[in-house]
């Protein structure tokens, strides 16, 4: 192999929990709620899937169906998919959803998995070049610089960004042609059989990692290192 695609969530890094990503913005609003009360709308934004990272929604609403389905395309989409699934959910103060959509969007509400670091810093040593394909409605690589990722990372390819999502080709063609890479000695890392996987059209090497909580998930990418020998 001699270059590595990875997608950004659930991969190398981890939203925060719905109940953290809802009190953190509580605390900035000033907007005070009982313990008991932050845990139900906590589940009712999971529920709703609200939280973008997170859990899909358990029923989506069909006024939002359309927009669901392009969601990744561009940041309008993307926002009025995510705040939409947040209205289903009644909070003391109308804002707190554009706020809740704000807070997602930002280095604090993500964390890197345990072994990124590990593995990215393990490519660069070996002169792999690395690209993050990710479905996405904003820019995360403020989140790779603030987590000190990005000097490992040599181009992103961003869905809203480009107007196309995974498994469209054209998202993983255009990592593969940033970094002067053959699809066919590319490895593509992710944790969507679907999105991810559809790398494989182009004839890239495919592997899964499982979109688990970050402690949970301390040495998944590392066996990476050993499919780029």
């Amino acid at each position: 192999m001699t270059a590595v695609l990875f997608d950004f969530s659930g991969t190398l890094f981890r939203i925060e929990s719905t109940e953290s990503w809802l009190r953190a913005v509580l605390e900035d609003a000033g907007v005070a709620l009982s313990e008991t009360e932050l845990a139900e709308k906590a589940r009712a934004l999971e529920t709703a899937g609200a939280l973008a990272g997170g859990a899909n929604p358990v029923r989506l609403p069909e006024e939002l169906a359309d927009t669901w389905q392009v969601r990744d395309e561009s940041a309008q989409a993307h926002r009025a998919a995510y705040t939409g699934l947040s209205r289903q959910v009644t909070l003391p103060d109308p804002a707190l959803h554009d706020a809740l959509y704000d807070r997602h969007m930002t280095p604090q509400a993500w964390t890197p998995y345990p072994d990124a670091l590990e593995v990215l810093s393990g490519l660069r040593e070996r002169g792999i070049g690395v690209g993050v394909v990710s479905n996405i409605g904003w820019d995360l690589r403020p989140v790779f610089r603030e987590h000190g990722l990005d000097p490992f990372v040599d181009t992103y390819a961003l869905s809203y960004e480009h107007g196309v999502q995974k498994p469209h080709p054209r998202l993983f063609t255009a990592a593969c042609e940033a970094l002067g890479a053959d699809p066919r000695t590319t490895l593509m890392v992710g944790d969507d059989r679907r999105a991810d996987g559809g790398a494989a059209a182009l004839g890239c090497g495919v592997h899964f990692v499982d979109h688990l909580p970050a402690a949970e998930r301390p040495d998944g990418l590392r066996p990476v290192l050993d499919l780029v020998n």
